[in-house]
């Protein structure tokens, strides 16, 4: 069984962070690990508050983990500051510089979801935060999954028509210099609030494509963002590639969304395991 770490947040609500990235990953048949970055005290309702962990903590925990459950592919959330930044990009380094000392190993991919505010409108990342993430992150990560706002923040464009998204996507990628790798920084941009709710996924070849979306109707929207991500991830590490992990993580976050069942009074969770219960019944 291979191994998915997920580095990011706890949200007590299990609509996102790290409780539903875990589901996420078995749904599809991997093995989940965790870092928490952060404790949030949030519900369906919303996030009230964020603390932190140590950047010692987050340093000791993927050291911890990589001696004994190395991981096979990564998914990063919610960073909380350029402290616990500089901790996850040192880990990265440590990783490619062990691959390309042992030509043999399988690379294994990283995607970033670059949290940068709550969906109820919190502020998880500050301006050094961003800053560090954009510098430092973005070029250690094979993959960055950005909303539209989240896309503007890191590029400094504004994507207020569909037709930006595939430009702006292309600015993103070509202001990430990946010197230790040959590829581009693939750009898996979500359109949620565009209508029709397409995505646009650019390739680190430089191919682009529209990825046709649906807009389901459901108050269960709590962490679609960091399920897709999970999602896309699992995919690239079961062997798809970027295209059609692409698709398969859409149609998977589809299912979560109409298999979800009425939980909380707010934007409730969807239902991560609803490839397992399928099988199930």
């Amino acid at each position: 069984m291979q191994t998915a770490l997920t580095i990011a947040g706890f949200d007590p609500s299990s609509g996102a962070g790290v409780t539903a990235d875990l589901m996420v990953f078995a749904a599809h048949g991997l093995y989940g690990t965790a870092c928490i970055t952060a404790l949030t005290v949030q519900s369906t309702l919303g996030v009230r508050t964020t603390h932190p962990t140590a950047a010692a903590v987050v340093e000791a925990t993927l050291a911890c983990l990589n001696v004994d459950i190395p991981p096979t592919g990564i998914k990063i959330g919610i960073t909380t500051n350029a402290d616990n930044i500089l901790i996850i990009c040192e880990y990265l380094e440590k990783l490619r510089q062990l691959h390309q000392i042992r030509s043999g190993l399988r690379p294994v991919p990283v995607v970033l979801d670059p949290v940068l505010r709550s969906t109820s409108g919190s502020e998880l990342l500050d301006v050094h935060g961003i800053a560090a993430l954009r510098e430092r992150l973005l070029p250690l990560v094979d993959w960055v999954t950005p909303n539209l706002d989240e896309l503007a923040a890191l590029t400094g464009k504004t994507v207020a028509r569909r037709d930006d998204l595939p430009d702006v996507c292309q600015v993103l990628q070509n202001s990430v210099d990946r010197n230790y790798a040959r590829e581009k920084l693939g750009v898996f941009a979500t359109g949620g609030h565009l209508d029709p709710p397409d995505d646009f996924l650019l390739l680190p070849s430089g191919e682009g494509f529209w990825l046709p979306g649906e807009r389901i109707v459901t108050q269960a929207t709590h962490g679609t963002g960091c399920a897709l991500s999970s999602a896309f991830l699992s995919r690239l590490v079961l062997g798809d590639p970027g295209h059609e992990a692409a698709l398969a993580a859409k149609l998977y976050v589809a299912g979560a969304l109409r298999a979800a069942h009425n939980i909380g009074t707010g934007n409730g969770p969807m239902n991560h395991l609803w490839p397992l219960l399928h099988v199930v019944d």
